[in-house]
């Protein structure tokens, strides 16, 4: 079972522009290696773009979330572009975000998500 935080979520991967460092949970190794690839794009250049701490993070229910967090002292993170950011990464990889959320629920939750896919091919 995946390690989870005192509010139930799971970070999936992350990028810190203080320590010029990537993360991924190595829980989710089976991920296909393009989707994890792009995750790392992702991280790293929003770090570079807004700079501060980023995390994509699994919510108890399946769902995908982004934090971002700056140290007090960083006067230099852009908060509004933070927020632009994420909404940009939200509609452009809608799709990627599906997935890895499936992929969530159905090998780490354990659901049975046939009827919701079914629903979606009519």
């Amino acid at each position: 079972m995946c390690d989870r935080d005192s509010n139930g979520r799971v970070v999936l991967c992350g990028a810190n522009a203080y320590e010029k460092k990537y993360y991924f949970n190595k829980q989710f190794d089976g991920i296909p290696e393009s989707i994890k690839q792009e995750l790392h794009i992702i991280c790293v250049m929003f770090t570079e773009e807004v700079g501060g701490i980023f995390t994509v993070v699994f919510e108890p229910d399946g769902s995908l979330s982004f934090d971002t967090q700056a140290a007090d002292e960083d006067y230099y993170y852009d908060e509004i572009g933070s927020g632009l950011l994420i909404r940009e990464i939200e509609r452009k990889r809608a799709e990627m975000l599906k997935s890895l959320s499936l992929y969530y629920r159905v090998f780490i939750l354990h659901e049975d998500v046939g009827e919701e896919l079914e629903g979606e091919e009519e």
